[in-house]
């Protein structure tokens, strides 16, 4: 029954439709999260001020947007994030999402202190990396010896989603063994990525110019995410199903554990 399904949280990117500042999130997340990980979606949005949003954070925290769910689940956005969260003065390539940036960084940390399972994908792992002490490279394909791994915006969506590249899996991690393989074909569709492993994280796969493409957290029960879209077509994709597939039951023990008092 529905009322026994996990309840995870989603947050919004914030972008403006048409001359409207708006909050969205991509229904391919809200499906996936619905679907492959069999739990309940519950949009959140930002809590920072917008240009016609006054700040919501005196009264509403990040603990209180994650008090009645059991997950979290970070996006991908068309925005990257600002170069200032992660100790950088380069200028960086937009566009940016300042509103997102902050509450996102925010639930991370509300989330990791609670224990509760987090799951991140493209932007949502590079601001897990950032949440964790890590750095970002600002245009992955500017850096010597790493690939371009941009999407191409002018090319049918079929295609840009298209496998990209392998991913190497760590021998012996989580991954690894959950997807019984050690290498996995995956979609690439990013400018920014990971410089600096945050030091609480591991890496579980590695591209073939060696920018990290899977984490997960050394010492929490479940947080973990990827740089690319497993949420594209998962129905098709046994990766995806596997990914969704554990991290809603993850939720689903915590959502037990959070009902009983323990």
């Amino acid at each position: 029954m529905s009322s026994h399904r996990p309840r995870i949280g989603v947050p919004v990117d914030c972008k403006l439709v048409g001359t409207d500042p708006s909050h969205v999130v991509g229904e391919k997340y809200l499906a996936a999260v619905a679907h492959a990980a069999d739990s309940i979606p519950l949009v959140l949005p930002a809590r920072a001020a917008g240009a016609e949003l006054a700040s919501l954070e005196p009264q509403i925290s990040a603990h209180d947007q994650l008090a009645d769910l059991d997950g979290l689940f970070l996006t991908g956005s068309p925005s990257n994030m600002e170069p200032w969260r992660y100790g950088s003065d380069a200028p960086g390539v937009g566009p940016f999402d300042p509103q997102r940036d902050a509450n996102n960084l925010a639930l991370l940390g509300a989330a990791m202190a609670r224990d509760m399972p987090v799951f991140t994908v493209c932007r949502g792992f590079q601001e897990l990396n950032v949440a964790c002490g890590g750095t970002l490279h600002t245009a992955v394909q500017d850096v010597p010896g790493l690939s371009d791994h941009r999407d191409d915006h002018d090319a049918p969506r079929e295609s840009r989603y298209a496998p990209a590249h392998p991913v190497i899996l760590t021998e012996g991690g989580w991954m690894a063994d959950l997807l019984g393989t050690r290498e996995i074909t995956v979609n690439s569709l990013h400018s920014q990525g990971i410089d600096q492993l945050g030091a609480a994280l591991m890496a579980e796969g590695i591209a073939p110019d060696g920018l990290v493409e899977a984490v997960r957290h050394r010492d929490l029960s479940f947080v973990a995410g990827v740089q690319w879209h497993p949420e594209w077509r998962y129905g098709d994709n046994p990766v995806s199903m596997a990914l969704f597939h554990a991290f809603g039951d993850a939720c689903r023990v915590f959502r037990q554990r959070r009902l009983s008092g323990g």
